[in-house]
């Protein structure tokens, strides 16, 4: 492992089913000499973990590492840390990675920079987990410069960058949860001058376990997360018109019962950025 030519960082946290699936993806990937750092945040059974490793077949190319149970960030630190791996890629426990996934992120990151594929929804994972992925989708579809091929946002759940860039811009582990710390990470990288290219054929599946109750709790912590990415950089905006705008189109493409899902979110984020920006009492 330690001449390993490209690292898959996983989070994960008391889901080895989908764990186990994530890591069979990975299995199948057409990169050569690949390690997997599965950091293993806290679960109520780490020997779970451990059973799902073994069921995928990676046991000889997969480390685990404890981690504190800090959150998404902090793991992700952690992980790449670890990594022998020349490039780093991240992809979150509820995905499924296409095979030639890592080759293809990894050869856009050969000279350095960072590179983001495209993630679909899961056709078996319900209207919620469409209607989630379809905002953000259409938020990093949003973030393209279609001159350069370059991108403003990417979630983490399909990303790559040379070693080096995270260890020199790691995750602000001020993020407690999964909610605006992709976008602050993109952000920085971004000042930093280092390059997020495009790469869509590299496809990652995603199957989130949501359903409408869990699609709000998603979107008000995506509402106070993205409180906590305008806080945390000077000049930094949300999404504006064009984006909403585009949303609206894509929703309705996507069909009404998939579209009232999207609204639902949006209200939930509006919530959750009242929420946020609320200020604390004692």
């Amino acid at each position: 492992m330690s001449t390993a030519a490209l690292s898959v960082v996983v989070a994960t946290r008391d889901r080895p089913a989908a764990l186990e699936r994530c890591l069979v993806a990975l299995s199948w990937q057409t990169a050569h000499e690949l390690e997997v750092v599965v950091v293993d945040d806290a679960s109520a059974r780490p020997a779970a973990v451990v059973e799902a490793i073994t069921r995928a077949g990676l046991d000889t190319r997969t480390r685990v590492v404890e981690g504190a149970g800090r959150g998404p960030a902090a793991a992700r630190n952690l992980g790449a840390s670890s990594a022998h791996g020349a490039v780093v890629l991240f992809t979150d426990d509820d995905c499924v990675p296409g095979p030639r996934w890592a080759q293809q992120l990894a050869a856009a990151c050969a000279g350095g920079g960072a590179a983001a594929g495209t993630t679909v929804a899961d056709p078996c994972s319900g209207r919620a987990a469409a209607a989630s992925q379809l905002i953000t989708h259409t938020l990093q579809i949003a973030s393209l410069d279609p001159a350069c091929g370059l991108l403003g946002f990417a979630p983490t759940c399909n990303l790559a960058c040379h070693a080096g860039v995270v260890r020199a811009v790691p995750f602000d582990e001020s993020f407690p949860l999964a909610a605006g710390e992709d976008r602050d990470w993109c952000d920085r990288i971004a000042a930093a001058g280092v390059e997020l290219r495009h790469v869509p054929q590299a496809i990652v599946e995603h199957r989130p376990q949501l359903g409408p109750a869990g699609l709000v709790r998603q979107g008000v912590r995506y509402g106070r997360g993205a409180v906590r990415f305008r806080a945390a950089g000077e000049g930094r905006r949300l999404a504006g018109r064009t984006f909403y705008a585009q949303l609206a189109r894509d929703a309705a493409r996507a069909g009404p019962r998939v579209a009232s899902l999207v609204v639902l979110a949006q209200a939930a984020g509006a919530a959750g950025a009242a929420l946020e920006a609320m200020p604390s009492r004692g």
